[in-house]
């Protein structure tokens, strides 16, 4: 048996609602009743509008699920059901460690369970969740996440990139700051190896901005070097609006200036962790380097 999480959005409300029903349903009946059960297409589809969710497959079957919740303290779980012929196999275990894949950038992983359901609790500490706090009849958990990475070599920064971009959806606005040759194309191109998207990711200094299809089914990318822009009035200049909302849009030197282009975005902060290096500007001889990441959201 293989478990297969894929990332999905407002399409997938359907084959959600099917699993959450199954899922909750099957639990012994609570005071105030789950949420959960009051559940329609509409309301999932609402929830999954935010951040998406993580539908589990085995045999092409879904039978796991979450809806992943951004706020500013860290990625809230909502709706984590596993069907019950799929219990004890694994399911939940591959939805967890996807949803911590889904969170890089952000300081926490929390989930709300309820008191009544001291098994469901045992569950999440034992996936390295802590009780942070009970409001019957519910019990707070979170899972800390590291936020800054050493990146030794290029391979590294590549590979970090690519595994954010795995987590990336439409309408994502990455800010990236580093000085000249910290490695910021690097790390994007590891983006775009994520994304899947078309054409090899350059420095885009001498066109200012640059898009890079898709593809598959997910966002295009598109990639502004801000350098040379002298604030944001040039930077509304690109109109780059009219993409922002089905892309993922990526800003180098883009502090002070990108904010304002959406209500969230992700800071990455590339730092030289030793000396200079001897190279100058040659980002493909890294030395050692430290990217730190913070999702930002409401601001």
């Amino acid at each position: 048996m293989s478990v297969v999480v894929r990332r999905v959005g407002p399409e997938a409300a359907a084959e959600v609602l099917a699993v959450v029903r199954e899922a909750f349903g099957d639990r012994s009946p609570l005071d105030p009743p789950a949420d959960a059960l009051g559940d329609d297409a509409a309301s999932i589809a609402r929830l999954l509008r935010r951040r998406g969710g993580l539908l589990a497959e085995v045999d092409g079957r879904p039978v796991g699920c979450v809806v992943l919740d951004p706020a500013p303290d860290g990625l809230v779980l909502r709706r984590f059901g596993v069907t019950p012929d799929a219990q004890g196999q694994g399911v939940a275990t591959a939805l967890v460690e996807a949803a911590v894949e889904a969170a890089a950038g952000r300081s926490a992983v929390r989930v709300l369970a309820r008191e009544e359901l001291p098994g469901t609790v045992a569950f999440w500490e034992g996936h390295g969740f802590v009780v942070t706090g009970r409001s019957s009849p519910y019990v707070e958990l979170a899972r800390w996440l590291g936020t800054t990475f050493d990146a030794p070599d290029a391979e590294t920064m590549r590979g970090l990139g690519e595994r954010l971009g795995r987590t990336l959806v439409a309408g994502d606005l990455v800010v990236l700051t580093g000085e000249l040759g910290a490695g910021k194309t690097t790390f994007t191109q590891g983006l775009g190896a994520g994304l899947d998207v078309r054409g090899g990711v350059t420095s885009p200094t001498f066109v200012i901005a640059r898009v890079h299809p898709a593809l598959g089914d997910g966002p295009d990318l598109v990639h502004v070097d801000a350098y040379r822009l002298g604030g944001l009035d040039e930077l509304d200049d690109l109109d780059l609006d009219a993409s922002l909302e089905d892309s993922v849009t990526v800003v180098e030197w883009g502090a002070g200036l990108a904010e304002g282009l959406a209500e969230s975005r992700l800071e990455v902060v590339i730092e030289r962790s030793v000396g200079d290096h001897p190279g100058g500007a040659d980002e493909e001889a890294l030395d050692p380097r430290r990217v730190s990441l913070r999702w930002v959201v409401g601001q």
